[in-house]
């Protein structure tokens, strides 16, 4: 079986349940695991990541608008790789490429690859989606135990989670601010906290910061889609003096803690290192500094 994989998630699904070598090209996002820098990557965004949050957004709503892909497929080598699988995902068009678009290119392919998008929305969703690969893959068992090792390792959270549940918000994205929704609010729950702005298979949405404010968080959890948490870091400081300079409330001062969470390693991705996340906000919750975790301020 030769894999193309247009998703971080799905080519971190795929080297889990033991099945790299069968991957003959991943995205521009693909950084995880280590190994996979040989393979082409077959994906590209004419978005500048490197910018402030701002920016970003703005070109990316500049393209939805024109009508143009925020990331594009490379057809061409595509074509050359022939490969029999394409993974992809129907959840954000901003994040990865979307179903849509790869199921009209994968018509022309000759042959035409299995086209198999990940729709989990929820840890469940999530789960079943690693299940549902690892049976296509011909890898059922192993992906059992992914599932399960996930599954066993949120539980284990349960004896060291605080007696009493704070409250706690997590923003994806802070220009304009975004909740993150989807796995976000189980991973909190697991942890030991309760997730006051958003419930489990929500989409991430928008909110506007003095209701965000207005919610008393206890913790606030900043894991920005795509950012990791130097980068988080650094934008998060940004933000925090521009909202200072317009005479707005930020996050430092609602009278909680602020935690600066790996984003694009973990709570954006929809995959084994799930359970990694749920364990790095329990240690946000239990006020402990550890890898892909840093306090503000």
């Amino acid at each position: 079986m030769r894999i193309a994989s247009l998703l971080p998630a799905a080519t971190e699904i795929v080297c889990a349940i033991g099945a790299a070598d069968q991957l003959v090209g991943i995205s521009h996002e693909c950084d995880w695991p280590p190994g996979l820098d040989h393979l082409p990557r077959l994906t590209s965004s004419p978005v500048d990541s490197s910018g402030p949050g701002h920016a970003i957004d703005t070109a990316v709503r500049a393209l939805v608008a024109a009508g143009q892909p925020v990331i594009a497929v490379d057809a061409g080598q595509l074509r050359e790789l022939r490969p029999d699988l394409l993974l992809v995902q129907d959840l954000c068009e901003v994040c990865a490429v979307a179903e849509g678009g790869v199921r009209r290119l994968a018509e022309v392919l000759d042959p035409v690859p299995v086209v198999l998008p990940l729709r989990g929305r929820t840890l469940a969703g999530v789960a079943d989606d690693i299940r549902t690969l690892g049976a296509f893959l011909g890898r059922a068992e192993e992906a059992d135990e992914v599932a399960a090792g996930v599954a066993w390792r949120l539980r284990r959270l349960a004896r060291t989670r605080p007696e009493a549940a704070p409250r706690v918000v997590c923003l994806e994205w802070l220009e304009p601010v975004y909740l993150a929704g989807h796995w976000v609010p189980e991973l909190i729950e697991a942890a030991g906290g309760v997730d006051v702005g958003a419930r489990p298979g929500d989409h991430s949405r928008t909110w506007p910061l003095d209701e965000v404010a207005a919610l008393h968080p206890e913790l606030v959890i900043v894991a920005l889609c795509g950012f990791d948490a130097g980068r988080g870091l650094a934008e998060l400081t940004r933000f925090e003096s521009e909202c200072r300079a317009r005479g707005v409330s930020p996050p430092s001062a609602w009278g909680a803690p602020v935690w600066v969470l790996d984003g694009n390693a973990y709570t954006s991705r929809p995959g084994p290192r799930l359970a990694e996340a749920a364990e790095r906000i329990q240690s946000a919750i239990l006020g402990r500094e550890t890898g892909g975790l840093v306090r503000f301020g």
